[in-house]
């Protein structure tokens, strides 16, 4: 059976050159060494480094195995790491989040993180989905909460839960009790999420495919902007319905039942793949168990 002593032996010889350096390194002796990739190449079947007058190197086979080795004494090393540590996750972590989440479960989940992880100081960053993809890719944050799963081969991701888009309107603007078409909605101003979001990229498509002529469209990265705007009845809005549920309760906001299907918003938690990422990771999974009992 393979262990982490015969799988260090081969990651030190490939690194160093020689047994001799890596038993140096792993303060043992060569033939410690020699022995245990002897024993690593048998429980293999294979030849991993080729011996000759000149010294050694890496058969093919060990070039290949080399990065899983890697990858197996990082992830024991990260293991160790947090058993032994007196708080799991510790020291500044930036969140970055999109402004729906802030509205809705995002408080919920900052005081579990001080109550599980007292040593972790959470820096939050509220901005778009693509501000904050681009804000991770360039690693200024530690885990983003944004609309979408798409960035890059580097990270990781997982879903955190979907929001319902809906229109919405003042009952000033006195819209039809029918359901609605576009080429109503399309005489009023449209406010939404800013240029580059879906509910942006929807809203300009469907104005178009209904050839409303000079079609205007608000787009604005502040949710309470948008509300408001809407509120005052300035024009008919596109945005995540749980965001206006008790204006609509109270009446100062209506739903509109339009002809258009529309798709949700569905958000993701994203981090860039690393050996440090367990703290990333642990915080994503609890943003997924609170956004799920949130929307129940």
């Amino acid at each position: 059976m393979i262990d982490f002593k015969q799988i260090e032996a081969f990651i030190w010889v490939a690194e160093l050159g020689g047994f001799s350096a890596a038993a140096e390194k792993l303060n043992t002796t060569q033939p410690s060494i020699s022995q245990r990739i002897a024993s690593f190449e048998r429980e293999l079947s294979t030849r991993v480094f080729d011996r000759g007058a000149r010294g050694i190197k890496l058969t093919d086979k060990g070039h290949e195995l080399l990065p899983h080795a890697q990858r197996l004494l990082d992830q024991r090393n990260e293991m160790l790491h947090v058993a032994q540590s007196t708080s799991v996750i510790q020291g500044t972590f930036h969140l970055g989040v999109a402004e729906t989440l802030v509205h809705t479960w995002l408080p919920l989940l900052i005081e579990q993180l001080y109550l599980q992880y007292p040593a972790l100081n959470i820096e939050i960053h509220v901005d778009t989905s693509q501000v904050l993809k681009e804000k991770l890719l360039n690693y200024q944050l530690d885990l983003a909460f944004f609309v979408g799963k798409e960035t890059d081969n580097n990270t990781e991701y997982m879903p955190i839960g979907e929001y319902a888009l809906a229109w919405v309107a003042s009952p000033n603007l006195k819209l039809p009790k029918r359901q609605l078409r576009m080429s109503d909605l399309g005489v009023y101003p449209v406010i939404t999420y800013p240029v580059g979001s879906l509910p942006y990229r929807i809203v300009t498509h469907i104005l178009r495919d209904a050839k409303v002529p000079s079609p205007r469209i608000y787009g604005s990265a502040s949710l309470s902007t948008i509300i408001h705007m809407t509120s005052r009845g300035m024009g008919v809005s596109l945005l995540a319905k749980v965001l206006v549920e008790d204006l609509l309760s109270q009446g100062k906001l209506r739903l509109l039942d339009v002809d258009q299907p529309l798709p949700a918003l569905e958000f993701y938690a994203h981090w860039l793949k690393s050996p440090d990422s367990h703290a990333a990771r642990t915080v994503a999974r609890l943003a997924q168990h609170i956004a799920e009992d949130f929307t129940y």
